[in-house]
C-alpha cells in the first residue's frame, strides 16, 4: 500500500542511531526523501535551507538536535558540559533569526540543565531527552486544540483561503492553520480551501496542496496574486494562516505575502484568523517593528524552480522570508487556550493566564 505523505513523520527521534529524522521538504512533492541528520552542521543547514520548517516543527527540531548534540559532550565536569551545551545551543539558535518556537525550545531545554545541575551529565542527557520528547507531544495536542477553536469560527461548506505552509509539514500533526480543515474534514464539514503558492519558494504549492490534496481535501491552488479575485467572487468565507512570532500587541510575524492577503481580506469583509500556539507568541517584544525579519539568499527569486534563470544578470533583489501584518488587520488569534481579539494588548496576556491555570 502507498503511503501518503500524512503517514510520515515530519520531525523524529532516533535515538538508537543518535539522529534527527526528517523529511526533505526542499524536495517536495515528487520525493519524499527521509534523511538522518548527526552533525552540528548538518541540523543548522536542515533548518537553514528549510529542510525542516515551520515554526513549531523547528522548534521540536532543535529539541531533538540539541539533544543529540549534548549527547556527544564527553565529559563529567558540569561546567564543560554546560559551556559546550550552550555553544552548540547559540550555534543552532543562529539557523533562522524570526521564528521564534526555534529560541524558545533551545531555551527550554537549557533550563533543563540549569535546573539540574546537581546532577550526573548521564543523568541530565536523559532529562533532555524526555524534554524533547514532551516538545513533540505537546506541540500534537497543542495543533488539536487550535483546530478546535478554529473549527468553532467556522460551518459547514465554507471556503477558506490559506497562505504558505501551516499543516501538518509545518508541525508534528494537525498543523496550526490546517488544523480546523483537517478536523472539519473528519466531521462531514466539506470545506473549499483555496492554497497560495507562497512565492518565492512556492510552500502552498509544494507543500500544503500536496498534504491537503494527500487527506482528501477539497483544495484548489491559486496564485498569490488571485486572493482578491476569489474573495471578490464571494468564494472565501475565512482566511486562516499560520504564523512565526506574534508580539505583543497582537502584530504577527508570517511568510511573505501574509500581510496582502490580510489587507485584501479586509477590504472584502473576510475574516483573517492566525493559527499560534503560546510557543510562538513572544510578549518581550511589543510590536511588528521589533521583530528581526530573516532576509534569503538572491537566487530563490531569480532562478530557483526556473530551467533557466528568470531574471536579468546583476539585478538587485529584495526577499525578505517574511512580513509584518498589523494587528488591526486581524480578527483573532486561534491559540491552544482560546482566541485572542482587540485589543491583543489585554487579550493575549488573558491566553497567558489561562495557560498557567
Amino acid at each position: 500500500m502507498n503511503k501518503s505523505i500524512l503517514d510520515y513523520e515530519t520531525v523524529e527521534l532516533d535515538d538508537e542511531n543518535s539522529a534527527l529524522v526528517i523529511i526533505d521538504q526542499t524536495k517536495l512533492p515528487t520525493m519524499t526523501e527521509v534523511v538522518n541528520l548527526k552533525s552540528a552542521e548538518e541540523i543548522w543547514d536542515a533548518i537553514y535551507l528549510l529542510k525542516v520548517r515551520g515554526a513549531p516543527a523547528i522548534g521540536v527540531a532543535a529539541a531533538f538536535g540539541i539533544y543529540l548534540l549534548a549527547k556527544q559532550i564527553m565529559t563529567e565536569d558540569y561546567d564543560v558540559f554546560y559551556k559546550e551545551f550552550c555553544k552548540q545551543k547559540e550555534y543552532l539558535n543562529s539557523s533562522r533569526p524570526t521564528a521564534v518556537n526555534l529560541s524558545w525550545a533551545l531555551n527550554r531545554m537549557e533550563q533543563v540543565c540549569v535546573a539540574n545541575r546537581d546532577k550526573t551529565i548521564a543523568e541530565i542527557k536523559e532529562l533532555l531527552k524526555k524534554e524533547a520528547v514532551l516538545i513533540k507531544e505537546e506541540d500534537i495536542k497543542v495543533c488539536k486544540s487550535i483546530g478546535e477553536y478554529g473549527l468553532s469560527l467556522l460551518k459547514k461548506g465554507d471556503g477558506i483561503l490559506t497562505h504558505c505552509n501551516a499543516g501538518q509539514l509545518a508541525t508534528c500533526k494537525y498543523g496550526t492553520a490546517t488544523a480546523p480543515i483537517y478536523l472539519g474534514l473528519e466531521r462531514g464539514y466539506n470545506f473549499h480551501v483555496f492554497a497560495d503558492e507562497t512565492r518565492p519558494l512556492l510552500q502552498g504549492a509544494r507543500l500544503t496542496a500536496y498534504e491537503l490534496h494527500s487527506a482528501g481535501v477539497d483544495v484548489t491552488l491559486i496564485c498569490d496574486n488571485m486572493s482578491a479575485t476569489v474573495m471578490r467572487n464571494g468564494w472565501v468565507n475565512a482566511v486562516f494562516v499560520g504564523c512565526d512570532r506574534v508580539a505583543a500587541n497582537g502584530d504577527v510575524a508570517n511568510k511573505i505575502g501574509t500581510s496582502v492577503v490580510a489587507t485584501v481580506a479586509k477590504r472584502y469583509n473576510v475574516p483573517f484568523y492566525v493559527c499560534a500556539p503560546t510557543s510562538t507568541i513572544d510578549m518581550n517584544t511589543p510590536t511588528g517593528a521589533d521583530i528581526t525579519i530573516e532576509q534569503r539568499p538572491d537566487h530563490e527569486v531569480t532562478e530557483m524552480w526556473y530551467k533557466e534563470r528568470m531574471a536579468p544578470e546583476g539585478i538587485k533583489v529584495f526577499n525578505p522570508a517574511f512580513d509584518v501584518t498589523d494587528h488591526d488587520l486581524i480578527a483573532g488569534i486561534v491559540t491552544e487556550y482560546g482566541i485572542a481579539r482587540e485589543p491583543y494588548t489585554e487579550s493575549l496576556k488573558e491566553i497567558f493566564k489561562n495557560k498557567r491555570l
